[in-house]
């Protein structure tokens, strides 16, 4: 397998499983991966690609191989080369995968985009990335964001413009440009640690931070796949993702390659529960992974009716995935849901692995090729089943292990700030137990503390998505004068229920039965819908935001 020429476990002196990686100073994944691929597989399957319309189109390694290297070639004669930053604004086209292996063959920098941003936000982040490049599906919402953003005619006259999809005026169409060029191209003299992604991520307050991975990063990308996913060579591998987030090549690329399975996509443009299961038997997908929203769904439909007796893993990330959505699952599937969790700084940090139980609430463990601490507000280590900040500390060589964060782009202060003291501090709280698994409390900014407790939302949600009238809900700290935090629930009801004080006082009796009596919420809001990042999470920072302002106005 091509997987063990770069990764190697082992069990180290305390018997626990750990993880190192091989590579040249020169790693590059296109070249080291992806021509492998083409030259010892060349007519295996690397991408089945289904587009809105229902059109199939399957590509091998050779052709994406061949085809990213005329893409290069063409880029390239363009004048974009070693360090120059290209931004993507694609979806879920399958010309992403090509251009992302043609960026990474001219050692240049690629930004993942979402299609989801405003014109505003596109502007602001190509010139705080110096990007000397844009390539954009011929969308409408997306042309018409772009749109603005050339206005500025500094910026429209520095960044070389492209498009796929239909033709598109003013843009220089990407794959029909590129059909005269050759399909071989010379490795770049980059180096391993040189800048391969931008990611832009919002954090709990100002500007998004822009988050700088370098070409090692792929590599990082072979523990989420192997152990997580628990891919297969020969399988076929579906993660939901959009490809303006880091989730999409968490799931859609490296890790799934290199462990040389196929990747597939499935470019929808509005999510139908009954269209994915399709899918999946369809497809014959033999592993998923999706956030907890998609599960919700799906639960919701006669899953017995769809033939899925070729899917063998399953698993989720994103968010908490409630207890009763993955007991639903296993209930119509016989499949355990098993979780996993990371940022965008950082590779997946802790999963639950293959073949290990799927214990209830937790978030699985560490992996292999990462060290943690959990530590309290003064820096102490604490002991298991103690909460604490979730810390990553550096190798023992004193290196910074492969798949975190190389720095934040233009942002010194924060990079070393987020590093103080030598660990990289995650900002999000978890406790272990004795057994080594780790449970997720919240971000730190998320934790509500009221009377002197500490509490996490997440267990409160839990409860609450358990009663049958309540579709969906966020648990918030809500302002108090007396208590610090009063523990607030913005629900959203099923259809059929009423907003009346009767069920908020029937929903507070659920909760208090259920857990302790300082952790149920004594500010029930009903709501239409909850304010969301453009991930579609329900974002708590934004309740709270709005929640303080009103506080303020009385």
């Amino acid at each position: 397998m091509l997987y063990e020429k770069f990764y190697e476990e082992y069990t180290n002196s305390n018997g626990e499983l750990k993880g190192r990686f091989t590579y040249n100073d020169n790693f590059n994944f296109a070249f080291d991966v992806l021509d492998e691929l083409a030259k010892s597989s060349p007519d295996a399957l690397a991408l089945i690609h289904k587009s809105l319309h229902g059109q199939v189109t399957k590509f091998t390694f050779a052709q994406i191989a061949k085809e990213s290297a005329k893409i290069a070639n063409m880029l390239k004669a363009d004048g974009i080369g070693k360090g120059d930053a290209v931004m993507l604004v694609m979806k879920r086209r399958y010309e992403f995968w090509f251009v992302m292996m043609a960026l990474h063959r001219l050692g240049a920098v690629a930004i993942p985009t979402s299609h989801m941003v405003t014109g505003e936000d596109i502007e602001s982040r190509l010139i705080r990335a110096g990007a000397k490049g844009i390539v954009i599906l011929n969308d409408g919402y997306i042309v018409s964001e772009v749109s603005k953003v050339f206005e500025n005619k500094e910026l429209d006259a520095k960044v070389l413009k492209y498009n796929v999809g239909d033709e598109l005026e003013g843009f220089k169409h990407l794959t029909k440009n590129a059909i005269s060029f050759e399909d071989t191209i010379e490795r770049p003299d980059n180096k391993a640690t040189d800048p391969m992604l931008y990611y832009f991520t919002s954090g709990t307050s100002g500007a998004p931070k822009c988050v700088v991975h370098n070409y090692t990063y792929p590599l990082c990308h072979i523990v989420t796949a192997k152990n997580w996913h628990g891919v297969v060579k020969g399988g076929v591998h579906l993660t939901v993702a959009d490809s303006g987030w880091a989730k999409f090549v968490w799931g859609k690329m490296y890790g799934q390659w290199i462990m040389e399975t196929t990747v597939l996509c499935y470019d929808y443009e509005q999510f139908y529960a009954e269209e994915m299961l399709s899918l999946l038997a369809e497809m014959k997908v033999t592993t998923f992974c999706a956030p907890p929203t998609i599960y919700k769904y799906l639960v919701r439909e006669d899953i017995t009716k769809y033939n899925l007796s070729s899917l063998v893993q399953v698993v989720s990330a994103g968010e908490h995935l409630p207890e009763p959505v993955a007991d639903k699952f296993k209930q119509a599937t016989g499949l355990e849901i098993r979780e996993g969790f990371g940022q965008t700084e950082t590779p997946c940090q802790i999963y639950t692995p293959v073949g290990c139980k799927q214990v209830a609430g937790s978030i699985g463990k560490a992996s292999p090729v990462l060290n943690f601490k959990l530590i309290d507000e003064d820096n102490n280590e604490v002991k298991p089943g103690e909460t604490g900040e979730l810390c990553i500390t550096k190798n023992e060589d004193g290196s910074i292990p492969i798949g975190i964060f190389s720095s934040y782009l233009d942002d010194k202060d924060t990079y070393d700030q987020v590093w103080e003291g030598g660990i990289y501090h995650t900002n999000d709280r978890a406790y272990m137990n004795e057994d080594g698994y780790y449970f997720f409390v919240g971000r730190a900014d998320d934790v509500i503390k009221s009377s002197g407790y500490r509490i996490g939302p997440s267990e409160v949600e839990d409860i609450l998505l358990e009663h049958e009238a309540v579709k969906e809900c966020a648990v918030t700290g809500y302002p108090s004068a007396t208590r610090g935090e009063l523990v607030k629930a913005s629900i959203i009801l099923e259809n059929g229920y009423e907003k009346t004080p009767e069920l908020k006082r029937t929903l507070q009796d659920f909760v208090k039965s259920r857990t302790a009596l300082y952790k149920y919420p004594r500010v029930i809001e009903f709501v239409d819908d909850m304010p969301r990042s453009t991930s579609g999470k329900i974002s708590r920072r934004l309740i709270r935001d709005n929640d303080l302002k009103k506080a303020q106005m009385k």
